[in-house]
């Protein structure tokens, strides 16, 4: 059968989970079977659907070479109970799949999920929208509008507006924007970590992946910035920490031996305890680490394995939204278990299984999980936790390009803006209450709300007596060149301009007939001084 990859999408969990019965229910190999002197044609032994599930998995790409036989066995019990097999008897559900020579076979009707409906979206909001520089705090809806001020502009205002078109450069002053306060940047984080996680994953929206609503701005600024030397989230609220006896368990066995602060007695065994011990802590959390909302954003993260920096830039943008005390727990357990697996003076942690396939084993559903447990949570979880484990320094760091864009950005809405003096209309002050009007009645008012002002800045600019007649001249052709409508409008013959704009004086040529005076010819004569 073809081994295909699902690459990322949504509901990537539920395409893995109908691919992966596919597969098995197109290669596993079909036989007649005799038990209790009965024939059972097209049927499996326990044994043999075990054996073909692991090496289908091990060699499958969305799976790979970690999974264990033990992991298959339990798949294959999943199977039994969502009725993708039973037993030649045609009991499913209430049995337990045993990995022996008990007799199973396939069902005729389908067995695979459908996908859940997804939410209907009514506009194209799905990513929150970016704080511009003329927004600002939200404000109480009025149900009385308060009138626009209308921008009349006199012709100094105009010369003040325009005056790098006429040549003068006026006096001005800046406006700053009002203080960004902190909601603003948490709304600016969560809405440029959400778009760069989506530009990440390739997908072109996040629907059925990651609902924007679950987000938390306040989470990824915590864990962006409240971080210790070693970038470890350092919690405000103490009480949502770790107990001190596991964070000294954890700490025991990631410097073993010189981690034992507490001077407990040790004896053979001590470790395995110690293990145990931090291992009951995890497996009672009430979810997974990686919480339920953001499992279908770490399941898609699987597909961009093969390629590390991908993979891992991607996670680092996912591991900004989760819960600082999430972060934390997985941070150093992550940590731990990375440390335990290099320690060589570390005695083994079982007699039969090595350390690193136990350490995964032990802690992958307490990081990955769905509220499902008809997926597959295990196997997803062993292929992401391994690949955690082994980039842990990686993934806890914040992305140096999505930091770099809301750095710029709010250096941006920081920026001052640039205000003449003597202008009619503040645009520093805090803008007033509009309504919604029709396109036909938007486009009417931006036509008459912009030649109107420039009219009558013509008709100033003309009417001006004090301005001397050059100067005159050149400022209008200065505004014929920046509004030839408006000036045409004024001015749509020759005659209208000439009865209005003094015409430029010639200059005459002086005619030197009027100047020549007739003398009589008189030669040239050479006058000498000489100087004592």
């Amino acid at each position: 059968m073809e081994n295909q990859v699902i690459g990322p999408g949504p509901y990537r969990a539920t395409k893995l989970w109908n691919e992966t019965i596919r597969l098995f229910r197109g290669g596993m190999p079909l036989r007649r079977h005799w038990a209790h002197f009965r024939c059972y044609d097209c049927s499996f032994t326990g044994t043999e659907a075990v054996d073909y599930l692991h090496n289908l998995l091990r060699d499958n790409h969305n799976f790979g070479p970690e999974v264990t036989r033990y992991q298959t066995l339990q798949l294959l019990r999943k199977f039994l109970k969502a009725h993708v097999i039973e037993d030649v008897k045609g009991r499913h559900g209430t049995e337990d799949f045993e990995d022996n020579g008990h007799l199973y076979r396939f069902p005729t009707l389908s067995p695979l999920k459908s996908f859940p409906a997804r939410p209907v979206i009514k506009d194209c909001s799905d990513l929150p929208r970016l704080i511009r520089w003329d927004d600002y705090e939200e404000l109480p809806q009025q149900e009385n509008f308060v009138p626009v001020k209308s921008a009349v502009l006199t012709s100094d205002l105009w010369n003040k507006r325009h005056s790098v078109a006429i040549g003068d450069v006026h006096e001005c002053k800046l406006i700053r924007r009002k203080e960004i306060t902190s909601k603003q940047v948490d709304h600016i984080w969560k809405s440029m970590t959400v778009a760069h996680l989506q530009r990440v994953l390739g997908l072109k929206t996040l629907d059925g992946v990651l609902n924007p609503a679950h987000v938390n701005g306040k989470h990824i600024v915590h864990n962006v910035f409240s971080v210790n030397k070693a970038g470890i989230v350092v919690l405000e609220n103490k009480a949502e920490d770790m107990p001190y006896w596991v964070v000294t368990a954890m700490k025991c066995l990631a410097n073993w031996p010189n981690g034992n602060e507490s001077k407990q007695p040790v004896y053979p065994g001590f470790e395995r305890d110690v293990l145990r011990t931090v291992a009951d802590y995890y497996q009672r959390l009430k979810e997974p680490l990686l919480t339920f909302h953001l499992y279908e954003v770490f399941v898609n993260i699987l597909s961009l394995l093969p390629v590390q920096e991908a993979a891992s830039e991607a996670l680092q943008v996912s591991c900004l939204l989760l819960p600082p005390p999430n972060r934390r727990r997985l941070q150093l357990l992550l940590r731990l278990m990375a440390r335990v697996c290099q320690n060589p003076q570390l005695p083994p942690l079982n007699d039969t299984i090595a350390t690193r396939t136990l350490m995964v084993q032990m802690f992958s559903q307490c990081v990955l999980g769905s509220a499902d447990d008809m997926d597959l949570d295990e196997l997803l979880a062993t292929k992401l936790v391994t690949f955690m484990m082994e980039h842990h320094n990686t993934i806890f760091q914040v992305p140096a390009k999505l930091r770099c864009q809301v750095e710029e950005h709010l250096s941006h809405l920081k920026r001052a803006q640039i205000k003449y003096a003597g202008a009619d209309t503040d645009f520093s002050a805090s803008p007033a209450f509009y309504k919604q009007i029709s396109r036909v009645e938007c486009e009417g008012q931006r036509v008459i709300g912009t030649q109107t002002p420039l009219q009558q800045l013509l008709e100033g600019l003309i009417a001006d007596k004090e301005l001397p007649a050059k100067d005159k001249r050149k400022r209008l052709k200065q505004f014929q060149k920046s509004y030839p409508e408006v000036y045409h409008s004024r001015f749509p013959t020759e005659e209208s301009k000439a009865a209005v704009i003094p015409e430029k004086t010639p200059r005459l040529k002086p005619n030197l007939m009027f100047f020549s005076i007739k003398k009589p010819f008189q030669p040239f004569q050479r006058s000498w001084s000489f100087r004592a």
